[in-house]
C-alpha cells in the first residue's frame, strides 16, 4: 500500500479530501477532490452485470484499490482489493444502534481498524489502536450529499478513503 498524500496548492488542510455520498449506489464515474477544490483521485464506477465496481486510481489512471459490490454479498461485510484481486482489508458492521455504529476494519498485512460514531450521517472517526487516523465529518462542507474526510499524516490516502466509501455503503440500509 502506497502513501499519497494530498497536493494541495496552498489549502490550510492538505490531508482533507471532499467525497460524494453513495459512490457505489451511483456507479458513475466521479473525483475525490481535495479541500481547496482540485481532484486528488478518480473512482471509476463499472457496471457490470454481476456486480457494481468501483475502482480508486490517481488521477494518472493508476488502479490502487477496489471495492466489488456483490449482489449475493455476506451481510454487512465489504472487501477492498487491490487491482489483482487480493484482499487488503475487510469491513464488518460490528453493532448497530439507533444512533451510533460500530464498524470493524480486519487488515491483511497490518493492525486492524475501528469506526465509530454516526456513520450514516457522516460524523465519525476510524482508529487504530484507540488512535484517530482519520476523521469523517459534513460539518465542513454545505453541499448537499458530500462529507470531509481528514487524514492524519503518513497514512496511506487512498486506502481510507476506499473504507470510507465501503462504511458509507453499509451504513445506508437503502442501498
Amino acid at each position: 500500500m502506497g502513501v499519497f498524500r494530498n497536493k494541495d496548492h496552498g489549502d490550510d488542510n492538505p490531508w482533507r479530501f471532499v467525497m460524494k455520498e453513495r459512490l457505489l449506489a451511483i456507479g458513475d464515474d466521479s473525483y475525490i477532490e481535495n479541500a481547496a477544490g482540485l481532484r486528488a483521485f478518480w473512482v471509476d464506477g463499472k457496471a457490470l452485470r454481476v456486480r457494481e465496481t468501483l475502482i480508486f486510481k490517481d488521477l494518472q489512471g493508476r488502479e490502487l484499490y477496489k471495492i466489488q459490490e456483490r449482489k449475493a454479498r455476506v451481510r454487512d461485510t465489504m472487501k477492498i482489493q487491490l487491482p489483482n484481486d487480493d484482499t487488503v482489508a475487510t469491513v464488518k458492521k460490528a453493532l448497530i444502534s439507533p444512533i451510533r455504529a460500530r464498524f470493524s476494519i480486519e487488515v491483511e498485512n497490518g493492525p486492524d481498524l475501528s469506526a465509530k460514531g454516526n456513520v450514516l450521517n457522516h460524523e465519525y472517526k476510524i482508529k487504530r489502536d484507540d488512535v484517530v487516523i482519520a476523521e469523517i465529518s459534513k460539518k465542513w462542507v454545505r453541499i448537499r450529499d458530500t462529507y470531509t474526510v481528514d487524514i492524519t499524516p503518513g497514512e496511506d490516502v487512498m486506502f481510507l478513503l476506499a473504507i470510507t466509501t465501503a462504511l458509507d455503503t453499509l451504513a445506508d440500509p437503502g442501498m
